[in-house]
């Protein structure tokens, strides 16, 4: 049995890092985690959002099953019990730090500590309304969240800074199998950076390699997410901006991992204890025109994932599509709990490096797109099944940016894939099913808001 850390950032596109390939973002810890274990080269979110990303991956479900389907808290089910609350009852000692984000309050998922938690607020966020698509109007506003703050990383510091005396003063002491989740806000926007952050990247202000004039940027689930988001508006300077900053905060986020990777060796703990580096989801990054996440294209959907410690081969990568919800597998291998069978997922211990056969899977339901859509990731293939829209069939190898869709000309890899989809669900049973959970959860919204005027 061993120990296992999961350090969880927030919005994350793997590839801005050098492990993934980025030409001069500084990542140097998650090379040196890199060296000391094992990339899995094609991770996936659950769903390409905080809340239902976060919660798939406490509770062991899919989006779907929990029926967290957006940032709003009102009437989501919170009986799923959490993984901390089965480990616990099994003798794992289950810590969290930071951003929860989930759909329960985290006071009543049964980690044994809790520090530093933050919650979502009241409700959450009420922007979730799809028919008709509903248009935030201060959102491009936030194109202007870029720069220099001094106090730009204070929150995540008190959890890092926090976590780390944990392991130092509590962790060294416990005789029981433990694992500890440190939840980062970084990268996510908006991207202010410190003085230091945004000096190491003048070279940052570029523009994204591919915009509105591709395919795939005129597909009328990415129009809407665009009216959502007002992000036509952006100009071409705060284009630039957020980008650069954006690197400021990744390079923040590795030297977070760097000093948890220190105070591992200084306690002793490093060769008991697996550590895993992942986010919830990524971020578009103005790709095709687009920003933040909600997409079920690669920039948003895939994630970091990099594991090392007693039970992850050194110098590794796996090319076989694993997800968050393997990450959680991994806890129960690792500290030698039994996880329930009906939980999706596999320990990451027991994937092979080329698995073409396996499929992983990611759903969204959330604001900004007319309907529902699902992803199925199997071997080179990537099926995104919409709801309202035409389907999109993308050969990864050979087109890593999603620039043609050729749906059409493999019809029977396009039903192949939508076969494995069909074994986890029914895509359009499930579609009605968020449509009137989301319509009454606004009729309860609209409700406390009128009560409350």
């Amino acid at each position: 049995m061993s120990n296992f850390i999961l350090l969880l950032s927030d919005e994350h596109n793997p590839f801005y890092s050098s492990v993934y390939g980025h030409p001069f973002v500084l990542t140097p810890n998650m090379e040196r985690l890199a060296r000391q274990g094992t990339v899995f080269r094609n991770a996936y979110c659950p769903s390409p959002l905080c809340m239902p990303s976060r919660s798939a991956f406490m509770s062991g479900r899919r989006v779907h099953e929990i029926q967290a389907y957006s940032n709003c808290r009102v009437n989501v089910p919170g009986h799923f019990p959490s993984y901390a609350q089965v480990l616990r009852e099994q003798g794992v000692h289950t810590v969290h730090f930071g951003k929860t984000h989930v759909y329960e309050q985290i006071s009543r998922l049964g980690f044994s500590e809790i520090a530093h938690a933050k919650e979502a607020k009241s409700f959450g966020d009420v922007n979730f309304v799809r028919k008709p698509l509903a248009i935030r109007r201060d959102a491009a506003e936030r194109a202007n969240g870029y720069g220099v703050k001094e106090n730009a990383f204070e929150s995540d510091l008190k959890v890092m800074d926090g976590a780390l005396s944990w392991l130092a003063e509590t962790a060294v002491k416990l005789e029981q199998p433990w694992s500890l989740a440190i939840n980062l806000t970084n990268p996510h926007f908006p991207q202010w950076n410190t003085q230091e952050y945004w000096d190491l990247y003048p070279q940052g202000e570029d523009l994204p390699k591919y915009g509105l004039e591709q395919e795939s940027a005129q597909h009328p689930y990415a129009r809407d997410l665009r009216a959502h988001f007002q992000t036509e508006l952006f100009t071409e300077t705060q284009v630039r901006g957020l980008r650069r900053g954006y690197l400021g905060n990744v390079t923040f986020i590795d030297r977070q991992l760097g000093r948890l990777l220190d105070t591992l060796k200084a306690t002793g703990l490093a060769e008991t204890t697996n550590v895993v580096y992942a986010s919830d989801h990524g971020e578009m990054l103005g790709k095709f025109g687009l920003w933040w996440k909600c997409s079920l294209y690669e920039d948003s959907v895939r994630i970091p994932l990099i594991a090392a410690g007693p039970d992850f081969a050194a110098g590794a990568s796996v090319d076989t599509p694993v997800d968050l919800l393997d990450v959680q597998a991994s806890i129960f291998r690792a500290t030698g709990a039994v996880r329930p069978a009906e939980w999706a997922g596999l320990p990451l211990q027991d994937i092979p490096r080329q698995d073409p056969d396996r499929a992983v899977f990611s759903e969204y339901h959330g604001h900004g797109t007319r309907s529902g859509a699902y992803m199925i990731r199997k071997g080179d293939w990537k099926l995104i099944y919409y709801m309202e829209a035409p389907h999109q069939l993308f050969h990864l190898k050979d087109d890593p940016d999603e620039l043609r869709n050729v749906y059409a000309e493999y019809p029977d890899k396009a039903q192949e894939l939508e076969r494995e989809l069909r074994r986890i669900c029914s895509p359009e049973l499930e579609n009605e099913r968020a449509h009137r959970f989301q319509e009454e959860q606004w009729e309860t919204v609209k409700g406390a808001i009128q009560e409350n005027a």
